[in-house]
C-alpha cells in the first residue's frame, strides 16, 4: 500500500509541477464559458421564450431573471460536462510522458507490481481531475450566485460535487485505455485536440441531444460524459426550473417543466428509452468498473511495447 501511495503521490507532483498545463486546463473552461455567454446564450433564451410563447398568457408569469439564471446554469453544465472529458484526459498525460522519456524503464526496475503502477496512474488522474473540476464548479457557482438566486440547496451542491467525482472517475478510466497506446506527447496532444472539438457535441453542450436523431442520441449516450452532463443538469437546474413552474401556479398543468427537461435533455436516451437518474448513475459506475478492469488487463501488454 505504501508503494501504491508513494507512486500516486509522485504522479500528482509530476502533473502539478507543470503549472502551465494546470493553468490552461482551468483557463480553457473559463474562455469557453465566456464565449458561450456572449454568443450562444441568446440562442437558448430564444428557445425558452418560444416554448413560453406556444402557451398564451404564461410568459408574463415567469420572471426574466429566472430565465436568465436557467440559461446561465444550462450553459455552465455544458462547460462542466466538457471539462469532465478534457481535464481527466489532460491529467493522464503523465503516463505518456513517462513512456516518451524512458522513465517507464526505471519504473519497471522497481518492486512495484504492474497493477499497482496502472492504478496509481489512474488514481492520480482522478484526484487531479476532481480537484480541477471542483475548482471550476466552485468558481462557476460563486460567480453566478453573485448575479442572482440559483435556487440551490445544500443537498443540490453536494450532489453536484458527487457527480463531478463520478465523472472524473469514469472519464479517467475510459480514456486511460486510449492513452496506454500512445508513445509520444505529440500523438496524445493531437488526440486531445480532436477530443476537445468533439466533446461539446457529444454531450449536448452546443446543441441539445434531443435535436439529434435516435441513432445519434444513442451513440452519444454510450459515452459516460453524456450521462454525467445529464446528471449535472438535474442537480443544478431542477431548483430554478421548479421555481419557474411554481410561478406558473399550475396554469400550464406541469407541461412547461416537462417540455424543458425533454428539450434540453435532462435524461440520457438509448434506443428511444429515457434513463432515470439512478439508471444513469448505475451505467456510469458500471462502465467505470469495466474500463478499470480492461486497462489493468491490457497494461501488461502495452507497457514498454516498442
Amino acid at each position: 500500500m505504501r508503494k501504491f501511495a508513494g507512486f500516486t503521490r509522485r504522479n500528482l507532483l509530476v502533473f502539478f509541477k507543470d503549472k502551465q498545463a494546470v493553468a490552461f486546463s482551468l483557463l480553457t473552461s473559463v474562455i469557453v464559458l465566456v464565449t458561450y455567454l456572449l454568443f450562444i446564450k441568446g440562442t437558448f433564451t430564444d428557445a425558452i421564450n418560444s416554448i413560453l410563447d406556444s402557451v398564451p398568457g404564461i410568459k408574463a408569469m415567469i420572471r426574466a431573471q429566472d430565465i436568465d439564471t436557467y440559461c446561465n446554469l444550462l450553459l455552465f453544465t455544458g462547460i462542466l460536462g466538457s471539462a469532465m472529458v478534457t481535464v481527466p484526459c489532460n491529467c493522464l498525460s503523465v503516463i505518456v510522458k513517462d513512456r516518451e522519456n524512458g522513465i517507464d524503464r526505471d519504473i519497471m526496475a522497481t518492486p512495484v507490481g504492474r497493477w499497482q503502477i496502472i492504478l496509481s496512474y489512474f488514481t492520480s488522474a482522478v484526484l487531479s481531475a476532481f480537484l480541477l473540476n471542483g475548482v471550476i464548479l466552485t468558481a462557476g457557482l460563486a460567480a453566478f450566485a453573485c448575479m442572482g438566486d440559483l435556487y440551490l440547496g445544500a443537498a443540490d451542491v453536494v450532489a453536484a460535487y458527487g457527480i463531478v467525482a463520478l465523472g472524473s472517475v469514469s472519464s479517467a478510466a475510459f480514456f486511460m485505455i486510449v492513452m496506454l497506446f500512445f508513445r509520444s506527447s505529440a500523438a496524445s496532444g493531437a488526440f486531445f485536440g480532436m477530443l476537445s472539438a468533439a466533446a461539446g457535441f457529444v454531450i449536448g453542450a452546443y446543441i441539445p441531444l434531443s435535436q439529434f436523431s435516435e441513432s445519434v442520441r444513442t451513440a452519444c449516450c454510450l459515452f459516460p460524459a453524456s450521462h454525467v452532463t445529464c446528471l449535472l443538469r438535474g442537480a443544478l437546474l431542477d431548483g430554478v426550473l421548479e421555481e419557474m413552474a411554481h410561478s406558473l401556479n399550475g396554469a400550464d398543468h406541469g407541461m412547461f417543466a416537462d417540455t424543458m427537461k425533454e428539450v434540453f435533455a435532462f435524461e440520457a436516451d438509448i434506443m428511444g428509452h429515457s434513463l432515470s437518474t439512478a439508471q444513469m448513475t448505475a451505467y456510469v459506475a458500471a462502465l467505470s468498473v469495466v474500463c478499470a478492469a480492461v486497462m489493468t488487463g491490457i497494461y501488461g501488454k502495452t507497457y514498454q511495447r516498442k
